[in-house]
């Protein structure tokens, strides 16, 4: 009788798991992994070697860059508020191994989803989270991460006491290259979680990683995918709609929702594309038409985060030197009244001025327990309204 209940059990479980994929999950549970086969087959038979967010390199040494805010993979979304599309922990990917997904679709090399080693990376991948109405989050997130603890390696972050509205800002490299901020000087007071209800977070697979690790997930609205880029955010089908099994625009999701703030971090993925020159340009078009989409919000420009000296130094479309070339321009369009620039990098990268390498596990991406880092400054860097 003992083996009959075990099949009887092993049945209904059996038989639970095939409804719960069929009518809530969709199968969508697979749908990274076997995106990510075909992703890596189609790059091979192509003669191409896939790197950061979805870009390619082709054997030659060249780069294609990712053709970023579509969906490569097609994985799941984080839901509307209060609902879960999916019932895996995503973890984002690595630039470089290719980047992973927040929601549905567990991915082949999925890291330790209990926060200690940070999130996995994953070859191909570009499933995208979508946060709900402001102040009420989404989606079926665990493994929250607990703030990492601060380390050395940077210029150090002055911060006065809560409510004071000042902090001082060292944001030059440890090793030049300095970022200095136009305007008049901003005053930032210190805030609570809660400050967040109102703001949502657009940006990459770094995005998707706050999203993963920061414990926000069920406060801010997150409209971030992996390889997203500047040229293609407004149009990129990466929201899902609450209810219903569709996806819209970030443009349409701005035009739908008010916000009080706008954090926006993107801009490595581009690195392959274009120059300098023309990447500004585009981000300063998409800074004008938040604006417009949005214009009672406090929009944050943050730095796009640095890579280790060593995978800065692998010599393909990442580097730190063009990181910061990015990132001066960035800070310029800053004018300290209602768009503010933020740069953490000073608490994250050595004396080299890269990435602490302990704080990584790919050279690009933070571990999930150093997500806290970015969080605490973010936290410390805010304009009462």
């Amino acid at each position: 009788m003992k083996w009959l209940k075990k099949w009887c059990y092993l049945i209904l479980f059996a038989v639970a798991g095939l409804v719960y994929l069929t009518f809530v999950d969709d199968w969508q549970v697979y749908a990274g992994p076997l995106e990510q086969v075909k992703e890596w087959c189609r790059g091979l038979e192509a003669g191409k070697f896939l790197l950061a967010d979805g870009a390619a390199e082709s054997r030659d040494g060249t780069e294609k860059p990712a053709e970023d805010g579509e969906n490569v993979s097609g994985g799941g979304s984080v839901g509307a508020p209060g609902e879960a599309d999916g019932s895996g922990t995503e973890i984002p990917g690595d630039s470089g191994a290719q980047e992973g997904s927040v929601s549905a679709a567990p991915e082949a090399d999925s890291g330790d989803l209990s926060g200690t080693e940070g999130p996995g990376g994953e070859a191909g991948g570009s499933s995208e989270v979508s946060g709900g109405e402001p102040g009420s989050g989404s989606g079926n997130v665990s493994g929250t991460e607990e703030p990492g603890e601060e380390a050395g390696g940077g210029p150090e972050v002055s911060v006065g006491e809560p409510g004071s509205g000042s902090v001082e800002v060292s944001v030059g490299e440890p090793e030049g290259g300095s970022v200095e901020v136009s305007g008049t000087e901003a005053q930032y007071t210190t805030v609570e979680d809660d400050y967040f209800a109102d703001a949502v977070f657009i940006g990459d697979s770094r995005t998707v990683g706050m999203f993963e690790y920061g414990g926000l997930e069920e406060t801010a609205a997150f409209y971030a995918s992996t390889g997203l880029t500047v040229y293609k955010m407004f149009e990129a089908q990466i929201v899902q709609v609450p209810g219903e099994r569709k996806k819209i625009t970030v443009e349409e999701a701005l035009q739908q929702n008010s916000f009080g703030k706008i954090y926006l971090m993107i801009g490595i993925n581009e690195m392959g594309t274009g120059t300098v020159e023309s990447f500004l340009e585009k981000y300063q078009e998409i800074v004008n038409h938040l604006k417009e989409l949005q214009p009672d919000a406090v929009i944050y420009l943050q730095a796009i985060i640095k890579v280790t000296t060593e995978r800065s130094a692998q010599g393909d479309y990442i580097s730190n030197e063009g990181i910061i070339e990015r990132n001066e321009g960035i800070a310029k369009l800053a004018d300290n009244e209602k768009v503010f620039f933020l740069d953490v990098n000073p608490l994250i990268c050595d004396e080299t001025g890269g990435m602490i390498p302990e704080y990584t596990f790919d050279g690009v991406h933070l571990k999930a327990k150093y997500i806290g880092i970015w969080k605490d400054y973010l936290k410390s860097h805010a304009i009462s309204s």
